[in-house]
């Protein structure tokens, strides 16, 4: 990747809606080497996709919760277990494999505190493997970034 594959990925992590005569423009490439570019980076899988920004609080998911959970055993069988589980919980926003004394952080949305203890007894503590849990909740967002930074 060179320095233009660099100011694509900006560009479209500021605005996925952007016209391919507008990038080019910008990135200081003619239209059909911009779309070549993109397509390959599309390729390359470095572009995993398009979406829409969406504030949860508009939806009424107004309730950010962090949740630590440690598994009875870390083996690979676990983890996938683990996985494949959560996967479907449409609340879960975000599931990272961590080091340290937990196994798994979660990050969950919910309308308000009933829906998430909701959640936690009829979906995530029915989860086979869960030795413990611990959750903390959001008070606010303070800084949230939709570009990654430069490399």
């Amino acid at each position: 990747m060179d320095s233009i594959d660099h100011k694509i990925l900006r560009a479209l992590q500021e605005d996925g809606r952007i016209t391919m005569a507008d990038l080019s423009d910008k990135v200081g490439l003619s239209p059909t080497p911009c779309a070549r570019r993109v397509a390959a980076l599309e390729d390359q899988g470095v572009i995993e996709g398009y979406g829409a920004r969406v504030d949860p609080e508009k939806l009424g998911l107004t309730v950010t919760i962090f949740v630590e959970v440690e598994l009875e055993q870390q083996s690979a069988q676990a983890l996938q277990a683990f996985e494949a589980a959560v996967r479907p919980f449409e609340q879960v926003m975000e599931c990272h494999l961590m080091t340290g004394t937990r196994d798994m952080l979660l990050r969950v949305v919910a309308r308000d505190l009933t829906h998430f203890d909701r959640f936690l007894e009829q979906q995530l503590m029915r989860v086979p493997g869960i030795r413990n849990t611990r959750s903390s909740f959001s008070l606010r967002t303070m800084i949230r970034r939709n570009s990654l930074p430069k490399v």
